[in-house]
């Protein structure tokens, strides 16, 4: 069974779906199956895979009210070892049309439920707010990634967010663990950026992850080549440091790299 990792924060720009796309491309490069799900309207994990969402007839919004089984809506992407369910402006709708629904805070993870047999992870990259569509993607979830950017008021976020995870947990009766904070777009010559780091690392002991994401040239140019990094500049800085978030991911889930 498929392993879920939702990638959550809040706050836009903070790499997010960079991340989930890298995260699912190293993992495929360990020798994984993986599932991509694209939960966003912004639909920017669907076009950095070469997805165009403007052609996406069927996606993650028709499995989530059940006008398509999940698995219709999976497309193949470059990437071998990795497929994607992507996602269109049909999905900013979404959040209306489930507020009369029954389970409405559990109808991704019904939806994806008969694909987990197929793969061996499942990374879901949420939209950056708390609302119904993001809790459908904590739900979902059996850990989550929170990327975190080096600035003063990402404390405050990652602590909010941990709290909305304790809220959901404790009133939803899921169990949703925290693997921790990916600290993104880290400049080592900043010395704002060293402290926050520092910082957080000494706040949320054991809930920060060892690689670093640099702020890299090459990780902001890949998207628009529909690359992930991995395909864009395999030897990049940037590339180092998610092949060693997929190291540590597969390390902490008691897996071999293959």
């Amino acid at each position: 069974m498929a392993r879920v990792i939702t990638l959550c924060n809040q706050k836009g720009g903070v790499g997010k779906s960079t991340s989930a796309q890298a995260l699912a491309a190293f993992l495929a490069a360990y020798g994984r199956k993986v599932l991509l799900v694209d939960f966003d309207a912004q639909a920017n994990t669907t076009s950095g895979m070469g997805v165009n969402p403007r052609k996406v007839d069927q996606g993650v919004y028709h499995a989530l009210i059940g006008r398509a089984p999940a698995h219709e809506a999976v497309k193949k992407t470059q990437l071998l070892g990795v497929d994607l369910l992507p996602a269109n402006s049909a999905l900013a709708g979404a959040a209306v049309e489930l507020v009369d629904m029954r389970n409405r805070e559990y109808k991704l993870k019904e939806a994806l439920e008969p694909l987990r047999r197929k793969y061996d992870f499942i990374i879901i990259d949420s939209a950056p707010s708390l609302g119904l569509l993001t809790i459908n993607a904590l739900t979902a979830a059996q850990k989550i990634i929170i990327p975190v950017q080096c600035e003063y008021y990402a404390l405050e976020g990652l602590a909010d967010l941990l709290r909305t995870v304790q809220l959901i947990n404790t009133n939803l009766k899921t169990r949703i663990g925290v693997m921790g904070a990916l600290l993104t777009m880290y400049d080592r010559k900043s010395r704002l950026h060293r402290a926050v780091a520092k910082e957080i690392r000494r706040k949320f002991p054991g809930y920060v992850f060892q690689a670093v994401i640099p702020r890299n040239v090459a990780l902001a140019e890949a998207p628009s080549y529909g690359k992930t990094i991995l395909q864009y500049d395999p030897y990049s800085h940037g590339a180092k440091a998610y092949r060693e978030l997929a190291a540590e991911v597969l390390k902490m889930e008691g897996l071999r790299e293959a």
